[in-house]
């Protein structure tokens, strides 16, 4: 027996005792409350909708004697079985969709989708459910109040705290501004830089795509500066405009590149000369598989030049779209004058589950055991595409991340490769600016995949390009035989016709 919450209104001209039952009245006719169910008690649903007891008796009488309802002695009201067939005639029209389809158990498909791989060790709920269990244990109160625009302080406070300790991040908690996902926070950073008259933006090239189409969108002008071994290269930056430079100093994404500290203190220079700002996304660069973890952009910056951005997706899991931006001061008193326009999109429970998470330090815990886990994966990756690649296929190993680069020297589009690769269970994007005709870049996001079905699918998805290669070269073989058969038909057609016009002309 379900709660049945009505929209009651003390003001309106009908009675309580009509919006009840014409309320209910809808739900079973409609099907939202389902034939042969038993209504709520009269004393629980006037308590759940704070009327009284004698009112919902009268709006349940009323649907009794119409034959909507039934009663049955010392059992209670149900939902009589006569309205089902107008209930299913005249319900909401769900395409014959069921819950049990929306929400398909562990490794079923969906529709003709075929799911792509993932690695259940890359995490472990079982500590994520034992914070969550404390929230709506401990922190429940919390949940009744609408979140904080900035984040939750909770959060804030351990991300500042980690951010010092593990990136070398200098910040305190008023500092960190929390969104569901990187791009959201972008949009909040377009805002203050408008509000700073700051409007070119200096992105790598190749990069990460969607933040720079959030600056397109919000109608910065974005210029397209190069990347080689060491990160940006510093003189296409624009020089005497003021720009932000959208880097990826410690990972470049995709080719992998860490910016030596030189080049790292000749961009902050660069940024102090023209009156300018770069943001450093920092995504996974805690995820570094040799050597120590090298030390944010943002902690050697001491003009408050530099706007962090970090994200818990590829450390956590990727359904928890909870990201986070560090401002410098005078930025945050502009982010203040407009946030109240806007609400938390982040989970407010999540928000708070994910602060006692760092707290008790499993969010660490996990860190390392990533770092172990992918760095073997990486491995396995490189290994198994040197055996089965046979020159058809490049990894280029950064040695951190949770994608590498693959350089595919293939005649097919890199988007039919990365069709390909998911029909064999694999995620792979393509790297457009990196592409030839004779070789097609994409990102393989190897971290996804556990190491066992990694020796088995790399060599199936190289096998799968050289088949759909012979297959396209097969189908044009036989596309060129058939266009020259039909020429020769005609040529031949045309040659009898000129024997028989000639043939003619002799007889006449």
């Amino acid at each position: 027996m379900k709660s049945i919450i009505l929209n009651l209104d003390n003001t309106a001209e009908d009675s309580l005792y009509e919006q009840i039952y014409s309320q209910l009245k809808e739900n079973i006719v409609t099907g939202r409350i389902e034939a042969g169910s038993r209504l709520p008690s009269l004393r629980r649903f006037a308590e759940e909708n704070r009327v009284s007891v004698s009112t919902v008796g009268a709006a349940y009488n009323q649907l009794r004697l119409e034959g909507y309802v039934k009663s049955m002695p010392k059992s209670g009201y149900y939902v009589s079985n006569a309205v089902a067939i107008e209930a299913s005639e005249n319900g909401p029209d769900t395409g014959g969709v069921t819950l049990e389809q929306l929400l398909p158990p562990e490794g079923a498909h969906i529709g003709n989708e075929i799911p792509l791989l993932y690695d259940e060790e890359s995490f472990g709920f079982s500590r994520w459910k034992k914070c969550m269990h404390r929230v709506f244990n401990e922190y429940s109160h919390l949940l009744r109040i609408a979140g904080d625009v900035q984040g939750e302080p909770a959060l804030r406070y351990e991300i500042a705290k980690y951010l010092f300790q593990s990136r070398g991040v200098k910040c305190s908690p008023d500092q960190v501004v929390i969104g569901a996902g990187s791009q959201q926070l972008t949009g909040h950073l377009c805002r203050i830089l408008r509000e700073m008259e700051i409007a070119n933006v200096a992105a790598e090239s190749p990069g990460y795509g969607p933040v720079r189409e959030i600056f397109k969108e919000h109608g910065f002008t974005v210029l397209n500066i190069p990347v080689d071994d060491n990160g940006i290269v510093l003189e296409k930056l624009p020089a005497n405009m003021r720009s932000i430079a959208y880097v990826n100093p410690n990972n470049q994404f995709p080719t992998g590149a860490v910016m030596p500290v030189a080049r790292r203190y000749a961009l902050l220079n660069w940024a102090k000369e023209n009156d300018s700002y770069v943001l450093e996304d920092d995504y996974d660069s805690e995820l570094r598989y040799f050597g120590k973890p090298i030390p944010a952009l943002q902690g050697l910056d001491h003009e408050d030049r530099v706007i962090y951005l970090g994200s818990f997706s590829s450390t956590l899991f990727e359904a928890i779209k909870i990201s986070y931006m560090v401002l410098p001061e005078n930025m945050m008193e502009i982010f203040h004058k407009f946030s109240g326009r806007y609400s938390q999109t982040c989970s407010k429970a999540e928000q708070i589950c994910l602060a006692l998470y760092m707290e008790d330090g499993f969010y660490q815990k996990n860190i390392k055991k990533c770092r172990n886990l992918y760095a073997s994966k990486l491995e396995t990756t490189m290994r198994e595409f040197e055996k089965a690649g046979s020159g058809k296929v490049e990894p280029v190993n950064s040695r951190s991340g949770l994608a590498v680069l693959l350089k595919i020297h293939s005649t097919l589009s890199p988007e039919h490769i990365c069709q390909i690769a998911r029909r064999t269970g694999l995620l792979m994007q393509p790297v457009d600016d990196l592409c030839t005709d004779e070789i097609k870049a994409v990102t393989f996001y190897f971290y996804r995949v556990s190491n066992s079905l990694l020796k088995m699918l790399v060599g199936q998805f190289v096998k799968n390009i050289e088949r759909e290669e012979t297959r396209i070269r097969q189908a044009e073989l036989r596309a060129e035989q058939e266009r020259l058969r039909e020429a020769e038909e005609k040529k031949s057609y045309g040659l009898r016709r000129d024997d028989e016009e000639i043939k003619a002309e002799t007889e006449m």
